[in-house]
């Protein structure tokens, strides 16, 4: 089950060189909770690891961790890490968003 969400090569670049930082962090936890400016909005912390529910998604020594709850939203999703004139953050491709908003972290279904 662990590809219905990928990790793009910069995301795992950045997911590897922040949690490195982190001495007691091994992972970058996603979920998605209710509101923001569309409906549903996406969740980034740190983790120490999985839980007994969570999808786990590795690649090029980086970690991703989502519940089973999020995954609904996010199946087929790439994570990716986009760095421009506008800033750095990590940005979700989701197949399932019929909308979104500006910020990038907010959208529906």
């Amino acid at each position: 089950m662990d590809e219905t969400v990928t990790i793009s090569d910069a995301a795992a670049k950045r997911i590897a060189a922040i949690v490195a930082s982190e001495a007691d962090k091994s992972a970058l936890r996603i979920s998605v909770e209710g509101g923001g400016c569309s409906g549903f909005s996406y969740k980034f912390e740190l983790d120490k690891g999985p839980h007994e529910d969570d999808i786990v998604v590795t690649k090029d020594g980086a970690t991703l961790l989502i519940d089973s709850m999020s995954i609904a939203y996010m199946t087929g999703s790439e994570v990716d890490f986009v760095d421009n004139l506008l800033g750095q953050s990590f940005q979700i491709k989701n197949p399932n968003a019929v909308a979104s908003c500006g910020c990038g972290t907010s959208f529906s279904v």
